[in-house]
């Protein structure tokens, strides 16, 4: 699944020649756990969840997805985002945010809407989508606690 998506080059920054063991560093090195998604006894998706910051911006997780493109449009991903979010809290964090979600993903970006996310800032023109040219990226936060200042 990583090499099929990080290849097509439409979703991930990520080089699309990336090698097998970089791209289990990219998904697995910096996370503080990743998960599998399983369905009738074969993994239909993954997600990891990591600290999106160092230091004073450690209590803010941020998470990446994948669903494998025969599971898509069965709720898998809603699935992992919320299991994610309940994860997230149980690991000490406050809030969740997505660093780069494509315009061009609109899927996704309904999805998030859908639970919650609010697209706090734009990044014009951030990713050179390989067939729709220059897209923009979202950045997508979700509080998991109220916590008061």
């Amino acid at each position: 699944m990583l090499r099929d998506v990080f290849r097509a080059g439409e979703t991930y920054a990520v080089d699309p020649d990336i090698t097998a063991a970089q791209a289990r560093d990219y998904w697995m090195g910096q996370a503080k756990a990743t998960y599998i998604a399983e369905a009738a006894g074969r993994i239909v998706g993954t997600y990891y969840i990591k600290t999106n910051q160092p230091g004073g911006g450690a209590h803010i997780c941020n998470c990446g997805y994948i669903v494998d493109p025969d599971a898509r449009g069965r709720g898998i991903a809603a699935q992992m985002c919320a299991h994610s979010q309940a994860e997230a809290q149980a690991l000490g964090y406050l809030a969740m945010q997505f660093n780069f979600v494509l315009a061009s993903n609109a899927g996704a970006v309904r999805l998030w809407h859908r639970l919650g996310f609010t697209t706090v800032g734009t990044i014009p023109l951030a990713f050179a989508h390989p067939t729709q040219g220059y897209v923009d990226a979202f950045v997508m936060h979700k509080a998991l606690r109220d916590e008061t200042r």
